[in-house]
C-alpha cells in the first residue's frame, strides 16, 4: 500500500487552480533534504493532498502521482496530475486542533514542504 502526502505550495508562485488549469505538473522547487527524500520515494498512484500556505494556510485540493524519476537523488522528477477541489477546505488551525495529526511533521516541522500523511490524515483532510 502507498503511502499518502501533502504538497505545500504558495499561491502567488504555484496556486492549486493552477494547477487545475494545467491538468498536471512537474513538482519542483523543493530544496530541503527531508522534504527530497519524501519526494524519492513516491510511487505512481500516491494519493496527494496539495496545501496552499500564505494567507490561506489550508489543505485545498487532491492530486495524484503520475510518475517518479529518482536518477538525480537531490533533484527527483515528480509528476502529479490534479485531483478535485476540496469541498470544505482544512485550514491549518483546524489540524494543529484534531489529535490525528499531533505528531505529523506538518504540525512539528511546519517549513517541511512535502509531509507523509497516513491515511487517515489523508482521509480527513480530503473530507472522504
Amino acid at each position: 500500500m502507498s503511502q499518502d502526502y501533502l504538497l505545500k505550495t504558495e499561491p502567488s508562485e504555484y496556486s492549486f487552480a493552477d494547477l487545475l488549469r494545467d491538468a498536471a505538473t512537474e513538482w519542483e522547487g523543493v530544496t530541503n533534504p527531508t522534504a527530497v527524500k519524501n519526494l524519492r520515494e513516491m510511487i505512481p498512484g500516491a494519493r496527494l493532498i496539495i496545501y496552499e500556505t500564505g494567507a490561506r494556510k489550508s489543505a485545498v485540493g487532491t492530486a495524484t502521482v503520475v510518475s517518479v524519476d529518482a536518477s538525480d537523488p537531490k533533484n527527483p522528477k515528480v509528476k502529479i496530475k490534479a485531483g478535485k477541489a476540496i469541498a470544505k477546505p482544512v485550514s491549518l488551525e483546524e489540524i494543529k486542533a484534531n489529535k490525528l495529526f499531533k505528531d505529523s511533521p506538518l504540525v512539528r516541522m511546519g517549513r517541511l514542504s512535502v509531509v507523509p500523511l497516513t491515511k487517515r490524515q489523508y482521509a480527513v483532510l480530503a473530507g472522504s
